[in-house]
């Protein structure tokens, strides 16, 4: 079955034509699906988003320095939001539509967008992530790390570093020119090796000038599907690891949390990421 052709890349009037439009166009004329120009950010808007990324990081080696046994989440909260206001940037969560909080914080079984809370309390043998996304002079960073309380149980502690490799393998095999499926099919074969399922109904995203940009970054798949990836851009891996079935639902009292529908814990790592001519470069983590 041919591919439905997509034509996303245009030419800029008036200008000669690059190798790079040569490279995009080649793809395009075979019918993969590639980005929009749009999509591609200038050296100056990198850099933005770089010095945003620096923001972003400090902010979870603070989060790294404090977390504990008998914190609550809302203390977690409180150091994000001042950490990121005395750096003069914004936490992007903050009242995005509708999110109360400045930091997600997701315990065991939350998978993502886990709301801070005086009344939730880190107790011995918890997983938890913390996701940090900061907006600095208008550039958006994002990601996030998992952290292991006290004597945290060695499945617990294996789903986490399983986790971690997951996003590591993704990374390694997100190459210029090649497509966003490749990342999701490592991520996927490396998860599923290990006897774990990978979250289907969220993704990583591309970031920088808006919270949330294209191309849609899913965790499985296969290689050579998705948006080709092409130096400049600028997006998230976030691979989500669940200890059990991959389903989900949104806790509907809050319509935020999401958790594993079998009740069993889940793990995510994230970093945002440029491509450059020669593979990735990370801009926070």
């Amino acid at each position: 079955m041919s591919r439905r052709k997509i034509n996303n890349w245009h030419l800029i009037k008036g200008q000669p034509l690059t190798e790079l439009d040569k490279q995009v166009l080649y793809y395009q004329n075979k019918g993969h699906l590639v980005p929009k120009r749009s999509l591609i950010k200038t050296p100056e808007q990198i850099e933005g988003i770089r010095r945003s990324g620096v923001v972003n990081t400090g902010v979870l080696d603070l989060v790294e320095s404090e977390i504990k046994e008998g914190m609550s989440t809302e203390q977690i909260d409180k150091l994000v939001y001042e950490y990121t206001m005395d750096h003069g940037a914004i936490p992007a969560p903050l009242h995005y539509e509708g999110f109360p909080k400045s930091v997600c914080t997701s315990i065991n079984e939350v998978v993502c967008h886990g709301i801070p809370s005086e009344k939730e309390i880190l107790r011995d043998g918890d997983i938890i992530n913390v996701d940090v996304s900061t907006i600095l002079d208008g550039y958006y960073s994002d990601a996030s790390r998992m952290f292991m309380i006290g004597n945290v149980s060695p499945a617990k502690r294996r789903l986490v570093e399983v986790t971690k490799e997951c996003l590591q393998i993704g990374m390694e095999v997100a190459k210029p020119f090649g497509f966003v499926g490749d990342i999701g099919h490592a991520i996927q074969k490396h998860a599923e090796k290990n006897g774990y399922s990978v979250v289907r109904d969220l993704c990583g995203h591309g970031v920088g000038l808006e919270f949330h940009e294209e191309p849609e970054v899913t965790h499985f798949g296969k290689k050579g599907t998705g948006m080709l990836l092409v130096p400049g851009m600028v997006f998230t891996i976030e691979p989500m690891i669940n200890m059990g079935r991959y389903d989900v639902y949104i806790d509907a009292d809050d319509n935020w949390t999401v958790l594993t529908d079998d009740g069993l814990p889940s793990a995510q790592w994230e970093h945002t990421f440029v491509m450059t001519d020669h593979g990735l470069e990370i801009l926070t983590h």
